[in-house]
């Protein structure tokens, strides 16, 4: 029937589509968020205190290296977070609605940021299973967009992926992130017009990240032996110098790679690693120090309590 105007609703007058994209909305309509490079100005950070859900009758059957002192571990977490904000670090907090599993600190694992939003984890252990429940409500409220949950038979851990730069990021196949976990993540970076680069790791190792860390548009540590030959191959190409730690004790006891870039060369690093703490003063880069070696005992460190929430563009 000629003449009948639709009201808004069916697209009359009054009408207005929607034209911005997720990442021009960031900031706006959602929360200021993102990142495409592991060294430009770290601005914001998720992490969780951890509870008494962490102590255990038997560490290992959580996942855990030694049994923890709660007290100290508390006390070195809230370390952490000063840390980051006498950096210039927003840090936010997952604040569990309920009792958390034991693994929650480790939030690195939990997602992946990317420009225009999160990549919500899958954790590929039994121990870990829901955690990203905890996440995915957390970042709702933040309001910070998730671009997609991992899902079905796929893992996916975030500490298995790192940005090269705004169109390339390594993505891992491992013991914590499976081929469809990783083939899941390279669709979502695909759909930003970002290349996933995938690499494996070698047995034993738990994460890309505890192998590889980059602190500068051109400039990266790894852990010789155990790094992955494609992750080194793709840096050069892409324009780094790698460079790799020198003591292996302190590598697997310290966590001595498992650091957060703050800023270009200026990292904020696990203390008592004087001699992997001298090599990187040497490359140029400024070493700022805390306390984690409780923390360490739940097998992770300053990275692995971290995760990402935004970066300077």
């Amino acid at each position: 029937m000629s003449g009948i105007t639709p009201p808004a609703a069916y697209g009359g007058e009054g009408w207005q589509p929607r034209q911005t994209s997720t990442r021009e909305e960031l900031g706006t309509l959602w929360a200021a968020c993102g990142q495409d490079s592991e060294w430009r100005p770290l601005k914001a950070v998720l992490l969780h205190r951890p509870g008494p859900e962490v102590l255990a009758e038997d560490p290992n059957a959580v996942q855990m290296l030694a049994a923890v002192d709660l007290p100290r571990l508390q006390a070195q977490h809230d370390a952490l977070a000063q840390a980051y904000r006498d950096a210039g670090v927003a840090v936010f907090y997952v604040e569990p609605n309920g009792t958390p599993p034991p693994n929650l600190m480790f939030v690195a694992d939990l997602l992946f940021m990317t420009p225009a939003g999160a990549i919500l984890a899958r954790p590929a252990s039994e121990v870990r299973a829901g955690e990203e429940r905890f996440i995915a409500r957390r970042l709702a409220e933040l309001g910070i967009p998730i671009l997609r949950s991992v899902h079905g038979r796929a893992t996916f851990e975030g500490a298995d992926a790192m940005w090269l730069g705004p169109k390339y990021v390594l993505v891992a196949d491992g013991l914590r992130t499976n081929p469809e976990g990783q083939m899941q993540v390279a669709a979502t970076l695909a759909e930003l017009d970002v290349e996933a680069i995938p690499v494996g790791l070698p047995y034993g190792a738990m994460h890309l990240m505890g192998t590889l860390r980059i602190v500068d548009r051109d400039l990266a540590i790894a852990w010789p032996g155990r790094v992955p030959f494609a992750a080194v191959r793709a840096l050069k190409t892409n324009g780094f110098t790698v460079h790799f730690a020198p003591d292996e004790t302190e590598l697997r006891q310290g966590f001595a790679l498992n650091f957060v870039t703050l800023a270009p060369r200026h990292i904020l690093m696990p203390a008592g690693n004087p001699i992997t703490q001298r090599f990187y003063e040497r490359l140029g880069i400024t070493c700022l120090t805390v306390q984690v070696d409780e923390l360490a005992k739940a097998a992770g460190a300053i990275g692995c309590l971290t995760g990402v929430l935004q970066r300077e563009f």
